[in-house]
């Protein structure tokens, strides 16, 4: 696995792996109807594109293939961090955080779906709220998380001999 920054060029495929990672993984978590709101077959590319440019955003590979992408913004928001169904139990996540880790000294915060909630609390990220959330005309339930910085550090020092 490569992690590489994202480029213009980038932007249809993050698109269309975003659709299918919604569709098809949260959709065990979330009715066809919300992850149609969540994931609609109408999306600007353009505007897509200036969203994922506007904070740091890295893509994962697999031999040649776009396996997920995660971003970060200078104040420890992740907004995206999707893996293609393809790519899932891969380690893809886990690579795209450690990345995320790297890029700020903040502490990290998201607002994830239900899906996604295990995936953070595995590595360190705490509810701090649930929220439900009205995206075209359907109610999603996800939760704001946040990872303190201080205790991802004291994490990584422990002596594992």
């Amino acid at each position: 696995m490569i992690l590489r920054p994202y480029v213009t060029g980038d932007a249809l495929a993050t698109l269309v792996l975003f659709t299918r990672s919604v569709r098809e993984i949260a959709r065990r978590d979330y009715s066809l109807e919300q992850v149609m709101a969540w994931a609609p077959d109408t999306s600007e590319v353009v505007q897509w594109n200036a969203r994922r440019q506007s904070t740091s955003t890295i893509i994962a590979e697999i031999d040649g293939t776009m396996a997920g992408f995660s971003d970060v913004s200078p104040d420890g928001y992740i907004d995206m961090l999707f893996v293609d169904p393809a790519f899932t139990r891969r380690g893809v996540a886990s690579a795209l955080l450690e990345w995320v880790l790297e890029q700020v000294t903040v502490p990290l915060w998201t607002n994830a779906s239900i899906t996604a909630r295990g995936f953070f609390e595995a590595h360190g990220f705490e509810v701090v709220e649930e929220q439900r959330v009205e995206l075209r005309g359907q109610a999603l339930v996800n939760y704001r998380m946040r990872l303190e910085r201080s205790v991802r550090l004291g994490l990584d020092k422990l002596d594992h001999r």
